[in-house]
């Protein structure tokens, strides 16, 4: 049984954020490609919390986990940052570059 997967009004910003800055930086070409990979990675959590390549990160807030979105043949540079809900549902918080210093762009108590 699928996982219910819902992302939250700041990981639909970023989605958005992150194309604009695809096009801006590396132009129309590339943001099919990026929106692709991000999307897969997010479509991968219906499999659950557990997938491969999803890692528990405790030490950014107790039940947040991690995807690389680099995986399977697909390159990026994003995390996908998520929770697991009682309810058999995954809540994704941001979608962050790899980059980035991740336990500071995430205030995540409520999604």
């Amino acid at each position: 049984m699928a996982w219910t997967v819902r992302l939250a009004a700041q990981a639909e910003l970023d989605f958005v954020e992150i194309l604009a800055w695809t096009v801006e930086n590396f132009g129309e070409s590339q943001v099919d490609i990026c929106a692709e990979t991000l999307t897969l990675a997010i479509e991968d959590l219906h499999d659950g919390p557990l997938l491969q390549g999803a890692q528990a990160r405790g030490e950014i807030e107790p039940g947040i986990r991690t995807l690389h979105v680099a995986r399977l043949g697909k390159n990026g540079r994003h995390f996908v940052v998520f929770r697991q809900t009682e309810d058999r549902g995954i809540d994704v918080l941001r979608l962050l570059h790899d980059g980035m210093d991740l336990a500071r762009h995430i205030a995540c108590r409520a999604p």
